[in-house]
């Protein structure tokens, strides 16, 4: 394919165009990214490429000016351009094709349905008031304040991070962990997380946090194996009276049955023992021991101290 040089420099400046619209799309879209992030060192690295992105497409926008002002008439200078020729094409008749009519169908009739469903309203989580009434902290929460989407495990390794993530678990299952990512927290703040089965709370924390602005952190529940009961669980995170993030999660299988309280029926047979004591309560007829008290008399034989006078005898 042979190129002039006018249509040479036309192609280089759409390209160069093309690359101005991709350089500013992709670090506009770089710089919304690092908004999101919930670390400070990813977030920068995407806020650095992002303006570098932007700072190609401006050196971009020079050389497209270059190209359309400047380059030609240098290209010019060095090879001047030669006329050619150009064929003008012959216009040739093409018969144009008579439309046939075709058969218009009447429209049907479509059924409305007697009855519509109108979705229900999920009512936004609320934290109770036999909970509220636990709240410690006088300090109010940023409004600013996120929490990532809730990660289940059942451990967390030397850097505080899921190990098996899941949202289905077998019984018994142990030590259940919900994991998250945070930021723009307020230290002092009351933040609450409340763990359901259906509808009935099993499980809650709340306390002034006590972390820092932005990190990782976990609520967690370590019940005994039958308290595990099959169903569907969610966990409910607060900060302050506003809810946050919730997860859900599933526990399958029967969990194992109690340990036998056999500790009750001995107490039940422990009850005489009382009615013993009461055999012990002629125990004040020791009382008449007193009379041994009476033994001090002999206490008075400090008479014979007097003897202390015939030490006066070697005064003569």
């Amino acid at each position: 394919m042979n190129l002039d040089i006018h249509t040479g420099v036309q192609t280089a400046f759409f390209l160069v165009v093309l690359l101005i619209i991709l350089s500013f799309w992709a670090g506009f879209r770089s710089l919304r990214k690092a908004r999101s992030l919930k670390f400070f060192r990813m977030r920068r690295e995407r806020q650095v490429a992002g303006w570098r992105l932007i700072l190609a497409a401006v050196i971009f926008i020079i050389i497209a000016i270059l190209l359309n002002t400047v380059a030609e008439p240098l290209i010019y200078s060095f090879h001047p351009p030669t006329a050619t020729l150009t064929h003008t094409p012959t216009i040739t008749l093409t018969p144009t094709i008579s439309l046939t009519p075709t058969i218009t169908l009447s429209p049907t009739i479509t059924p409305t349905p007697s009855v519509s469903d109108t979705p229900t309203i999920t009512p936004t989580p609320r934290i109770p008031l036999a909970i509220e009434a636990q709240f410690q902290s006088s300090t109010t929460p940023g409004p600013a304040s996120v929490f990532s989407p809730l990660v289940f495990t059942k451990e967390l390794d030397q850097n505080f991070l899921p190990v098996d993530q899941a949202i289905v678990f077998q019984n018994p299952v142990g030590h259940l962990y919900a994991w998250f990512t945070y930021d723009q927290m307020t230290v002092g703040a009351q933040w609450t997380a409340i763990w359901y089965r259906g509808s009935e709370i099993v499980h809650f924390e709340t306390l002034p946090w006590n972390g820092g602005t932005g990190g990782i952190g976990y609520t967690d529940w370590e019940p005994p194996a039958y308290a595990w009961l099959p169903g569907e669980y969610e966990v409910q995170v607060f900060v302050g009276y506003e809810w946050k993030v919730a997860g859900k999660f599933t526990v399958e299988g029967e969990a194992p049955p109690p340990p036998p309280s056999a500790t009750p029926t001995n107490t039940a047979t422990a009850t005489p023992t009382p009615t013993n004591t009461a055999t012990v309560t002629p125990t004040p007829t020791s009382t008449l021991t007193r009379t041994a008290t009476a033994t001090l008399r002999p206490t008075y034989t400090r008479w014979p101290t007097d003897t202390e006078v015939p030490t006066q005898t070697p005064r003569p």
